[in-house]
């Protein structure tokens, strides 16, 4: 198997089926956020979709990957990009659900964890920032809103 050096070298797929290669994030700031519709923190979405809206043309990323792991999460792709839409109003891509942690792991959540260094995803919205260079400048906790986020991301997209 492959090992995975960059954060570059990593692909997914969004819930339409359509491929996503993390080359083409190259010279941008990334953020990657776990996700789940039931989740009491999914109002975060909405904060996130704030931050792609304002920031989105300098050249911020934002990558949501839905993950039922802490079982909050619904049962199929149409179902939760339905929900994030119509609730959220979510226009940065989502993912196929992925799991965080354990022998089924997604290979990019064992690489953002070992570059931040804190070990397993304890809960949903757990929130990495990449800088334009591809290097992890900082694991964020679940409870972290995206608005606390920000002043970072706009540090970041000013190099």
């Amino acid at each position: 198997m492959k090992t995975m050096d960059s954060i570059y070298d990593f692909k997914e797929t969004e819930m339409s089926g359509k491929p996503i290669d993390f080359a083409g994030y190259q010279g941008k700031v990334l953020l990657i956020v776990n996700t789940a519709s039931k989740c009491g923190l999914a109002p975060q979405l909405e904060g996130l979709e704030s931050l792609y809206q304002k920031y989105h043309q300098r050249g911020l990323e934002i990558l949501g990957l839905p993950s039922n792991q802490f079982h909050q999460e619904l049962k199929d792709d149409s179902e939760i990009t339905e929900y994030c839409k119509l609730h959220y109003g979510v226009t940065f891509p989502m993912t196929k659900p992925i799991a965080v942690n354990g022998k089924d792991e997604d290979p990019l959540f064992t690489f953002l964890k070992d570059q931040a260094g804190h070990g397993k995803i304890k809960w949903n919205y757990t929130k990495f920032l990449i800088s334009r260079d591809g290097k992890m400048i900082h694991r964020f906790a679940p409870i972290t809103k995206p608005e606390k986020i920000e002043p970072r991301i706009v540090e970041e997209l000013d190099k």
